[in-house]
């Protein structure tokens, strides 16, 4: 999408067929847009190589056409952040989840309606009604429409680089980090670069349910009598089938359903709950876990033949405050999509609250910041953005006391505040930013109405009594007003008159 909304916005058209490059004149002359055309993606290839890259591309397939889609992984490896739209005729339309397995954001079924083309377009070239232009980078990859992955700092870019590699690989992933540090992402991601990608990616949290329940979740079960009911119901496994299923938190699986888990992995076959019959099963196996694996492995959580099974790959998602240089970019990306599901205008940060949420450890990593943001949307103020924060970092676990103390950088910390913990300063930088933000309200109304208070309250739209406590509170007060100008004798004389008028 252009960055820039005040640039004229441009599509690059890959079609031989002139009845279907028509509508796009017809579109772009209407919205000041700028249209080209190619004849082949390799064509394409090279104009997004030399000169001014396009801001969308639009991919005609030719009917029965089964190479030119593959120049889509080309096409996303030199521009990440340049959306795609594939046309294709009804038969081909099996295709569309290669297709956008393979990097394109939408597919059109043919015959097209101009209306459904514009709209199509108009989504990745058209800035929000607000004025706002939503946050596009080409370090934020979407996986969903809830879920998205920011690789802007080298932490992250080198994760990103073993997730595609685990992705390559048909293999059980462990996926190790704190809670709330983006396991599931990153799970989502491996399934996303992977094979499996054009089938269900499920995720099971095994700590969310009972045993007896995850059972029947997992495996399914013969006679559903779990349920109460009298036919049987498949499990996530079958569900799952040729795609990839994400276990939550492995170490919290009870120790049984652990063994029943070996057998997925070990000789792909399934058995349903209630039943000694076995069926073959076809699934990929993610699995996470926050806890300590050494002390999980010391008290029998997890069985060490499903450790070694699943820990032959592992990957360590970094905790938010290693990847401080991205906080900007995620808290940005986060306020545009949380403003378009609650369908209100997002709110800009100040330079001040950027440089606190920098310096925060943010112990409950992305699900702390996400909640900062949603609260900052909806109240619009930092102090009560921040108040959440005390309870959160209270609840820490003590081991954890590296996470919740604010890294010092410029701001000078005393020892004991130092040790205090992280919400608390961060709550005090936000205080100040707004006590400051205030102050220069104030002061402006009052300037504005020559320090008639009255004024100024209504200016403000506070009451009397209030202004007049916030002035005693910022210690403000009227500027002295200016001397007479001094001339010498004159001013007594003039003075002395006055006096002396005054008592006539």
């Amino acid at each position: 999408m252009a960055e820039n909304m005040t640039e004229t916005a441009r599509l690059l058209v890959v079609s031989r067929e002139s009845a279907v490059l028509r509508p796009f004149w017809s579109i772009a002359e209407s919205h000041s847009w700028h249209v080209e055309s190619v004849v082949s993606a390799w064509d394409a290839m090279e104009r997004v190589q030399s000169g001014v890259a396009p801001h969308l591309l639009v991919l005609d397939l030719a009917r029965g056409d089964s190479d030119t889609l593959h120049i889509l992984r080309w096409l996303h490896r030199l521009r990440p952040d340049m959306p795609v739209i594939v046309m294709c005729f009804p038969e081909d339309a099996e295709r569309k989840r290669e297709a956008v397995r393979l990097g394109a954001q939408e597919v059109l079924v043919r015959p097209i309606d101009e209306a459904v083309l514009q709209s199509a377009i108009s989504r990745y070239l058209v800035a929000p009604e607000n004025g706002h232009a939503e946050i596009d980078s080409q370090d934020v990859e979407q996986l969903g429409p809830d879920a998205f992955f920011v690789s802007a700092g080298p932490t992250a870019q080198k994760l990103r680089a073993q997730v595609e590699l685990l992705a390559e690989a048909d293999v059980p992933v462990l996926i190790l980090g704190e809670a709330g540090s983006g396991k599931d992402t990153v799970a989502r991601l491996i399934h996303k670069h992977s094979v499996r990608s054009g089938f269900k990616f499920l995720k099971v949290n095994c700590s969310d349910m009972p045993a007896q329940l995850l059972e029947a979740e997992l495996f399914g079960d013969e006679g559903a009598a779990t349920f109460g009911a009298g036919r049987a119901k498949s499990g996530k496994f079958e569900r799952a089938e040729k795609g990839t299923i994400f276990l939550d938190e492995i170490t919290q699986m009870p120790l049984d359903l652990q063994v029943r888990l070996m057998q997925v992995l070990q000789d792909k076959l399934l058995t349903r709950t209630g039943t000694d019959k076995a069926s073959s099963v076809d699934v990929r196996i993610l699995a996470s876990t926050s806890a300590d694996l050494g002390r999980a492995l010391a008290e029998r959580k997890l069985r060490e033949d499903l450790y070694y099974r699943l820990s032959a790959f592992t990957v360590q998602v970094p905790p938010l405050r290693q990847r401080r240089g991205e906080i900007v970019v995620l808290m940005r990306h986060l306020m545009h999509k949380l403003a378009k599901h609650y369908v209100i205008p997002p709110r800009e940060f100040s330079s001040s609250v950027l440089d606190a949420c920098q310096r925060y450890s943010w112990p409950g990593n992305l699900s702390e910041l996400e909640s900062f943001v949603k609260r900052y949307l909806v109240a619009g103020d930092a102090e009560l953005a921040f108040s959440e924060f005390e309870s959160s970092v209270a609840a820490a676990p003590n081991g954890n006391s590296a996470a919740r103390e604010l890294v010092p950088a410029h701001v000078e910390l005393s020892e004991s505040g130092a040790r205090s913990n992280g919400s608390r300063s961060l709550k005090s930088l936000i205080q100040s930013v707004k006590g400051e933000a205030e102050r220069n309200a104030i002061g402006t109304a009052l300037q504005k109405t020559g320090w008639n208070r009255k004024a100024a309250a209504r200016l403000l739209q506070v009451s009397y009594r209030t202004l007049l406590y916030k002035i005693d509170q910022y210690h403000m007060s009227a500027p002295a007003p200016p001397l007479p100008p001094y001339h010498g004798e004159r001013f007594f004389l003039q003075d002395s008159t006055a006096k002396s008028n005054g008592k006539g």
